[in-house]
């Protein structure tokens, strides 16, 4: 094998009791494949990042009176009303079709409707219509999303070896952070070279339009690229013609249902940490502490740009550890601190900025393995709409909503610990979930099985666990 191949390992069994040969991927394609998923990724989270980041200049142009910052986080949380929905259209689509097709489609879908939030007139120029235009384009996006990032994150995992699914698979999450640190860069860098007077004019603009040519990339690089090596060698073995998308649905919520419940839960806990922390955080900072203006805007990129930073690092590290021992820190990490963080932000801005970062680091181990993770709890016949269902019901009902809950609750009560608190119930219900989680750190993705759980399909570190010497590894797992 030549210095520009990398070899993807194979299960030698699976659930079925098929065999699969070895398989090699070109390091060239599969950087492309990385770059194809992150890019889409990057495009769908460039719009949440601005979105948070321009909240304020969105209240005042859209939400006038009483609704005031309320409206602004109910534009946000609608987009995940569809989300749910999406899974469920995108997903089985992409299972029985193939995951490059949907791929493409989502992420055009992503980039025009974002740019088009920049060309709504405001409410002072078409009055309630501004609103329903505004909520109808963050529905379109959550649709959209739905499908999105369950299949780019299934296809980054398909395609990188399995001993290395932890350390490729962390990239998709770093074009998330890096979609949100370009959102919130250029916004900063407008609010630094312009006033405020043309930042809640047109200043607040801008930056959707920067969607369109972000989508254009992702649409070149994933036209490029066949495939992921695990449909195609599924489809050549003609498996894919014997379900068809209602059996399969059937097939998921049945036989596979241990598995929905369990990244439903793991979902919610990262989720609900994930949108309190990324998304929230630039209102509350402006809100409840004081910290305005370009000062929350640095807090929110300093940290991300720390995070950004680390993802690859623990990415790899979960190849090693274990995807289990990875979510077990940043959880109870996450439940210990979360309270104490929140108390240190209110002493000044620099100690604000070093209470995002350590709450952002003890985030990073659930965020850089979401890729290897979620895939791989699921087999081939139903990992895309597996994972973009489970993941997005889990997001709709807890995730994209918390922002909004927390904002209301403190309205209503003026408990401004409340974020911390919430992200502490939902660390809970994630170890719930994790304790149940089977380890597929190394296992293969190929065939019908459900990897790691299959005595011939265990991951490396289920293999000593079970008990089994390095002598009897398989050759895929050796």
């Amino acid at each position: 094998m030549s210095d520009n191949e990398i070899s993807t390992p194979s299960a030698n069994q699976n659930s079925g009791g098929s065999s699969h040969e070895e398989h090699e991927v070109d390091k060239s394609v599969l950087h492309k494949a990385i770059a194809a998923s992150a890019m889409g990724n990057a495009t769908e989270w460039f719009d949440y990042g601005v979105y948070s980041t321009v909240a304020v200049y969105i209240t005042m142009n859209f939400f006038p009176g009483g609704l005031e910052s309320i409206g602004t986080m109910l534009g946000l949380a609608v987009s995940f009303v569809l989300r749910p929905l999406g899974g469920f259209v995108w997903g089985p689509i992409g299972d029985k079709l193939g995951r490059k097709s949907v791929l493409a489609l989502t992420i055009i879908l992503m980039s025009v409707t974002t740019a088009a939030i920049g060309l709504i007139p405001t409410h002072e120029q078409i009055g309630v219509w501004a609103i329903i235009l505004l909520f109808a384009l963050r529905i379109v996006q959550g649709f959209t999303t739905g499908g999105e990032y369950g299949g780019a994150a299934t296809f980054m995992a398909e395609y990188a070896p399995d001993k290395r699914r932890g350390h490729y698979g962390s990239f998709l999450e770093f074009g998330t952070l890096a979609g949100f640190v370009g959102g919130s860069g250029i916004v900063l860098i407008l609010q630094t070279l312009s006033t405020d007077e043309f930042m809640n004019t047109w200043g607040w603009r801008i930056p959707f339009f920067f969607a369109l040519p972000l989508g254009l990339i992702g649409l070149y690089l994933r036209s490029q690229l066949d495939e992921t090596p695990v449909f195609q060698e599924f489809v050549e073995e003609e498996k894919a013609e014997t379900k068809s998308v209602k059996e399969n649905y059937k097939d998921l919520f049945t036989t596979h249902f241990k598995q929905v419940a369990i990244m439903f839960g793991m979902v919610t806990a990262l989720n609900v940490s994930y949108y309190t922390l990324l998304t929230y955080q630039p209102t509350y900072l402006s809100d409840q502490l004081g910290i305005e203006g370009n000062h929350a805007t640095i807090v929110m990129i300093v940290g991300q740009v720390v995070m950004m930073a680390m993802i690859p690092f623990l990415g790899s590290l979960s190849d090693r550890v274990g995807r289990k021992p990875m979510w077990w820190t940043s959880l109870i990490g996450l439940f210990i601190m979360a309270v104490p963080m929140y108390l240190l932000m209110r002493q000044s801005f620099g100690w604000a900025i070093v209470a995002f970062v350590v709450l952002g680091v003890l985030f990073i181990p659930q965020l850089s393995t979401i890729s290897a993770t979620f895939p791989a709890m699921f087999p081939t016949t139903v990992r895309y709409a597996g994972f973009a269902i489970s993941y997005n019901l889990a997001t709709a009902a807890f995730g994209g909503t918390a922002p909004l809950i927390s904002d209301s609750v403190i309205a209503g009560t003026g408990f401004t610990l409340f974020p911390a608190v919430f992200m502490m119930i939902a660390c809970v219900i994630g170890m719930v979930a994790v304790y149940f989680m089977t380890e597929t750190a190394g296992a293969s993705l190929r065939g019908d099985g459900v990897p790691g759980e299959c005595p011939e399909n265990l991951s490396p570190i289920g293999e000593k666990r079970a008990g089994r010497t390095e002598g009897e590894l398989t050759g895929s797992e050796a």
